[in-house]
């Protein structure tokens, strides 16, 4: 884990030169990829949610695009499309910008459910189907999307097979006043974003991430991470709780943020700390709870509160 611990230290350092006095999100964003996960970034305009990509693209040395949604967007516009060559007679496929490591949807809300959809196949089974061929997307993929939880004029909302795939969703939020007084006195010249340089590579990235699946999960940390799941799916206030793939989810995210904090394994912390934003969003109030007033957050409170956190102490550790 040495190694690993370097090279996530050098990397938060990094994105916090960037974003500044939001460690858990930095945090948690570098977790989710190095899970091999789709984030879904929430929050009002302006607070640095491309930026926060972007400075994680650069750190990782990984391909970054961005595709701003918009009602006209197509799917061809994301996937690619086929053209005739007339020099060769025959058509030839141009790659639209979901070819790259990390690809951001910005404003994913905006575009239709037709190129909504158009990332479903890619952020499942990291490939794409077009013209009867299917093309390998190149790991470590991954989509991170922005929307805007407050303006819903014009907007298509993301259906629940979609918002199932995204393993987290983060929010930002705004910064303290030191905060925003360092980042005036950072952008007076310019971003710092332009001089921001790569702290590893992408061999080394696809090497983490299979390091992340090696972090030790024990028996009663994924028994209290299977409890919190059912205890959802039969709470009175949802008619849909967390699906098999949010179990597979939260474990994934667990190893991979015990990881970030320079563990060889997951404690109920960590799975009590990641529920809310990796479990929140797939949630479903049925309308009688809507009508009172219930929320998704009280209501994974209340699950919090009603699954007992498993006693071990420092028995969390592999027994070997």
């Amino acid at each position: 884990m040495a190694e690993f611990r370097q090279t996530v230290k050098d990397l938060i350092t990094n994105i916090e030169s960037v974003i500044l006095d939001r460690p858990h999100v930095v945090r948690g964003a570098l977790a989710a990829y190095l899970a091999g996960g789709h984030v879904l970034l929430e929050d009002v305009p302006g607070v640095a949610k491309t930026m926060l990509v972007r400075a994680l693209a650069i750190s990782t040395g990984c391909s970054f695009q961005r595709v701003q949604c918009t009602p006209d967007l197509l799917p061809t516009d994301v996937t690619g499309v086929s053209v005739f060559n007339q020099k060769t007679q025959e058509f030839e496929f141009r790659r639209g910008p979901i070819f790259t490591q990390i690809l951001v949807a910005d404003e994913i809300n905006r575009a239709t459910p037709r190129t909504q959809a158009a990332l479903l196949e890619a952020m499942a089974e990291g490939q794409v189907s077009a013209d009867g061929q299917t093309y390998r997307l190149e790991p470590p993929f991954a989509v991170f999307a922005t929307q805007n939880p407050v303006e819903h004029e014009g907007t298509f909302p993301l259906p629940e097979a979609q918002l199932d795939r995204f393993m987290i969703r983060l929010s930002i939020g705004y910064p303290s006043l030191v905060a925003e007084m360092k980042l005036l006195e950072q952008t007076r010249l310019a971003h710092p974003i332009d001089t921001l340089k790569p702290v590893t590579d992408l061999q080394t990235v696809r090497r983490m991430q299979r390091s992340v699946r090696e972090i030790f999960v024990h028996e009663k940390v994924r028994d209290y991470l299977l409890r919190i799941v059912h205890r959802s799916r039969d709470s009175t206030h949802l008619s849909l709780g967390a699906s098999p793939r949010a179990a597979m989810m939260l474990f994934r995210a667990g190893q991979a943020f015990a990881a970030v904090q320079g563990r060889g394994y997951v404690i109920p912390d960590d799975i009590k700390m990641l529920a809310p934003p990796v479990l929140e969003h797939r949630f479903i109030l049925n309308p009688e709870s809507r009508l009172r007033r219930v929320t998704t957050q009280s209501v994974m409170r209340d699950i919090l509160t009603e699954v007992a956190v498993p006693a071990g102490g420092s028995d969390w550790r592999p027994s070997n």
